[in-house]
């Protein structure tokens, strides 16, 4: 069963799981329903946007009240996307935003600037949980997933407490100077 900490990350463990056509896409209803243990559980349910072959996740909430977007979860570390993930995710969310923000541009592209970079705190937040109080690195297990494993080989001082407080505060930064 998949345990989520929020539907933040529900989203985000399905944006990051295509459909066998690789298509992420899905209308999907979600409905929340308990099972036969009374666990909360969170059922999305559609058919892929390119293909339409249904999809199904279904997620066990985790008991705590989960934090207000755009994080992801509570104090502990993810159980169902891995540190590699996340900071994928940091790293695209932080490249969708210009440097500068742009004359003429749509009267809501700062929101969506500023919930891009406020996305890519919260995901660099998530990967140092993963880091165990005594030591000052994820440890090369916590990599579950294929594209986490492969982005901590390519490059595994990425997974540093030192780096990842300085890409933090480097985002940090950015979203204050557009508020």
């Amino acid at each position: 069963m998949l345990i989520a900490r929020s539907s933040v990350e529900c989203q985000l463990y399905m944006d990051l799981h295509a459909c066998s056509c690789g298509e992420t896409k899905f209308e999907a209803e979600h409905v929340l329903r308990e099972d036969q243990e009374g666990r909360l559980l969170a059922v999305y349910a559609g058919s892929c946007a390119l293909c339409g072959l249904p999809r199904q996740f279904t997620f066990e909430l985790d008991e705590a009240i989960p934090p207000s977007p755009p994080a992801f979860g509570g104090p502990t570390a993810s159980r169902i996307i891995c540190p590699g993930e996340f900071l994928l995710v940091a790293e695209q969310a932080a490249a969708s935003v210009a440097l500068v923000p742009a004359a003429g541009a749509a009267p809501d592209q700062g929101d969506r600037d500023r919930l891009s970079v406020a996305t890519a705190v919260e995901a660099v937040a998530e990967v140092l949980k993963f880091i165990p109080g005594s030591m000052d690195a994820v440890p090369e297990d916590a990599f579950i997933s294929a594209v986490g494993r492969a982005a901590y080989a390519r490059e595994p001082g990425r997974f540093t407490r030192a780096r990842l407080e300085a890409t933090a505060s480097a985002y940090r930064e950015a979203l204050s100077s557009r508020l």
